[in-house]
Order: C-alpha cells, then sequence, then structure tokens
C-alpha cells in the first residue's frame, strides 16, 4: 500500500506539530500549511489524498479554502475533514450538511477520534 498524504491547513503551528506526530506514527505522508493561501498553494502542488482544514484561520478562512478546493477540478473529489474549535451544533451542521465535508472534529481532540475519522474518509482499515 502506498504512503497516503495528508495535508493540514492551519493557522496555529502547535496543532500542525501535534497532528504531525500523531499521523507519520502511523505511517501518513504529513505537510503543514500556515493558513489558507499556503494550503491552496500546497494543494495544488502536493495533491493529497486527504485535507485537514480548520475554519478559523487569519486571510484566507477555512471556508473560503474548502470553497476554492470543491470548484477546482483537480482537487475537488479530495476528502476534506475540518478541525476546529467551532463547536456549536450549528457549525456542525453547517458542515456536515450543507457544505458537505467529509468530517466535522472539534478541539480539542483525542488521537483517536482524529485517527478513526481520517481512515473512514480514505474508507482505510485502522493499523
Amino acid at each position: 500500500m502506498t504512503e497516503k498524504k495528508i495535508l493540514c491547513i492551519e493557522d496555529e503551528q502547535e496543532m500542525i506539530d501535534l497532528m504531525r506526530l500523531i499521523l507519520e506514527r502511523k505511517g501518513f505522508e504529513f505537510w503543514g500549511a500556515n493558513g489558507g493561501e499556503d494550503g491552496l498553494d500546497l494543494i495544488r502542488h502536493k495533491k493529497p489524498d486527504l485535507i485537514l482544514l480548520d475554519l478559523m484561520m487569519p486571510g484566507v478562512d477555512g471556508w473560503e479554502v474548502y470553497r476554492q478546493i470543491k470548484a477546482d477540478d483537480s482537487s475537488s473529489d479530495i476528502p476534506v475533514i475540518v478541525v476546529t474549535a467551532k463547536a456549536q451544533n450549528i457549525d456542525k451542521v453547517l458542515g456536515l450538511h450543507i457544505a458537505r465535508v467529509n468530517d466535522y472534529i472539534t478541539k480539542p481532540f483525542g488521537p483517536k477520534e482524529l485517527l478513526d475519522s481520517i481512515y473512514r474518509a480514505l474508507n482505510m482499515e485502522p493499523t
């Protein structure tokens, strides 16, 4: 099996580092993008298998990043998991049912919750 590539688009370096630690231990190839603009650039150049996307970022926010991912034929089929501190039920409904993200994880989260969501989105068996 080829190593799955995951891109995390997040404005907090500590969160990128935490996800890198969790995911690289499970054999994923991982990149972190500091903010929406860097994330969109990396999507074009790296072609990730999955995107972990924060919503609340300065400049280009997560919903705008998501809109651009889905509007581009080269990235529209990439699964997106929202990882955010926006924990209100309405935010989750908007994400899952209106925008149709693959999953919606609220911070703080546990490693198992993150990994389970990733395995589901990639149709993989947990390792």
